[in-house]
């Protein structure tokens, strides 16, 4: 078999996710919901190359003012038969892992919608002049419109890195 592979392969989800690849720092903030009353936290966020350029893993720390942490860990693949993103997903929330999110691109935004029996969650992610924004809101049981639940502003702060322990 041929040697390593140190470019995307084109089609690949490091060619189409290269804007978010890096470590990024900066606050998230939570509407007030049923579960909790609005906050913000510090945040750091970390998206990087694996398995030759065919996906790129996402990790991330919030942390609070009297310092709780949560955090969570994600993979971004393409579909090779469809021109879409898949989004697998696990966090500290306590919930298991639900099956991988389609994703898609519009105008430079990535949308996820991750679906489960409690309702819908819609994520989008985007970078403009050096700032990541992913923001999220909450379609929950039968209301027929998202509410905002979540942004996350961030800048660059190096092309590449882990999230210290």
């Amino acid at each position: 078999m041929g040697g390593t592979v140190d470019r995307p392969l084109p089609g690949s989800a490091c060619a189409a996710l290269k804007p978010f690849l890096g470590r990024w720092t900066g606050t998230t903030h939570w509407e007030a919901t049923a579960w909790g009353p609005a906050r913000s936290a510090e945040s750091e966020i970390v998206f990087s190359s694996a398995a030759a350029g065919l996906a790129v893993t996402q990790s991330y720390r919030h942390t609070d003012e009297d310092g709780t942490r949560s955090e969570g860990h994600g993979a971004f693949t393409m579909d090779p038969d469809h021109p879409d993103t898949f989004w697998y997903h696990v966090n500290s929330m306590g919930l298991p892992p639900e099956a991988p999110a389609r994703a898609s691109w519009e105008g430079g935004t990535l949308t996820v919608e991750r679906r489960s029996d409690r309702g819908t969650a819609r994520h989008t992610f985007r970078v403009d002049d050096g700032v990541l924004t992913h923001a999220a809101s909450l379609r929950l049981g039968k209301a027929s419109e998202f509410t905002p639940f979540m942004t996350t502003v961030c800048r660059r702060v190096a092309e590449g890195a882990s999230i210290p322990a």
